[in-house]
C-alpha cells in the first residue's frame, strides 16, 4: 500500500513528478511508471497502488474512461489527473468520474504535495491504527515519512519479541528489499545484525544488574534458547554470558552484580 503509479506518455513529465515526490515528505512511496494505459493496467494488477497520477491524453486510450474502469476494479485507489487541457467539460467529467484531483501541467511542487497530503493522510492514519492493533507497543510513534527511524524505535521497544525483517518492513509499508537497502544505508548494519546487537546490549545490562539465570535472560532479550544466546554472545563479546558475569563479579566484588 505504499506504491504510487505515474501514467503519462510524456517522459519528461513522468521524470518531473517522480523527482518532486522523491524530494518530499512522501519519498517513502515506491514509484512506478507507465507510458500507456495498457502498461499501466498491468502494473495496477500487480502492485495495486494507493495513488495513480495520470494524464488523460494517453496514446492508447482515453484517460477518463481508463480511470473510471480502474476505480470500478479497485475502489480504494485514488487518481490525480494532470493535463494541458483546461476545458470545463473535461474537468467536470473527471470530477464526476470520481477522480481525487485535476491539475494543469506542469503541476507545481506545492500542488502535487498538497494533493498527495489530502488523499494520503487519512489513509496513513487508518493504516497506523490497523498496524497498532496488530503489532502492539511502539506503533503509536510510527512515522511513515521516516520509516527507518520508526523501525529503529520499534526494535528498541520490542527486541524481546520474535521480530522478523518482513514484519518490520511491512509495519512501515516498504518492501523487504527496499527496506533492507534503506536500513543498511542508515545504520551500516543489516536488520538482523542490528537486532542482535540491541539484544546483546540489553542482555549485558541484565547480566550486570540482576542475578537472573542465563536462560531467563535469553528469553527476556528475544533469543530462542539459552544455547543460541550463549553462542551469539561469545561470538560478539569474546566471552560466554557466564564468563562475562563472573568478570563483572571480580571487578565489583563488594556489590556483586550491581
Amino acid at each position: 500500500m505504499s506504491d504510487l503509479l505515474i501514467i503519462d506518455s510524456d517522459d519528461k513529465a513522468r521524470i518531473d513528478i517522480r523527482k518532486k515526490i522523491e524530494d518530499s515528505p512522501f519519498h517513502y512511496l515506491n514509484i512506478h511508471e507507465a507510458s500507456m494505459a495498457r502498461e499501466g493496467l498491468q502494473l495496477i494488477k500487480q502492485i495495486q497502488p494507493c495513488v495513480i497520477i495520470m494524464d488523460i491524453s494517453l496514446k492508447d486510450e482515453d484517460g477518463i474512461s481508463f480511470g473510471k474502469s480502474v476505480i470500478q476494479l479497485y475502489p480504494a485507489i485514488r487518481i490525480l489527473i494532470v493535463s494541458h487541457l483546461q476545458m470545463f467539460e473535461i474537468v467536470q467529467s473527471a470530477i464526476n468520474a470520481g477522480f481525487s484531483g485535476y491539475y494543469l501541467k506542469p503541476i507545481s511542487r506545492t500542488e502535487l504535495l498538497s494533493g498527495l497530503e489530502r488523499i494520503l493522510t487519512p489513509s496513513l492514519d487508518t493504516m497506523k491504527t490497523k498496524a497498532n492493533q496488530h503489532y502492539g507497543k511502539g506503533m503509536e510513534s510510527i512515522d511513515l515519512a521516516n520509516p527507518i527511524e520508526s523501525a529503529l524505535r520499534y526494535i528498541q521497544d520490542n527486541y524481546h519479541l520474535p521480530l522478523t525483517l518482513n514484519e518490520v518492513a511491512s509495519m512501515v509499508y516498504l518492501s523487504q528489499s527496499h527496506f533492507s537497502r534503506l536500513f543498511k544505508s542508515a545504520t551500516g548494519m543489516t536488520f538482523v545484525e542490528y537486532l542482535t546487537q540491541v539484544r546483546i546490549q540489553k542482555s549485558k545490562y541484565l547480566l550486570k544488574m540482576s542475578s537472573l539465570p542465563i536462560d531467563v535472560i535469553a528469553h527476556k532479550t528475544g533469543f530462542s534458547n539459552a544455547s543460541y544466546f550463549a553462542t551469539t554472545f561469545k561470538r560478539l563479546e569474546g566471552k560466554t554470558p557466564t564468563e562475562y558475569r563472573e568478570l563483572l563479579q571480580k571487578i565489583y566484588p563488594k556489590t556483586g552484580n550491581k
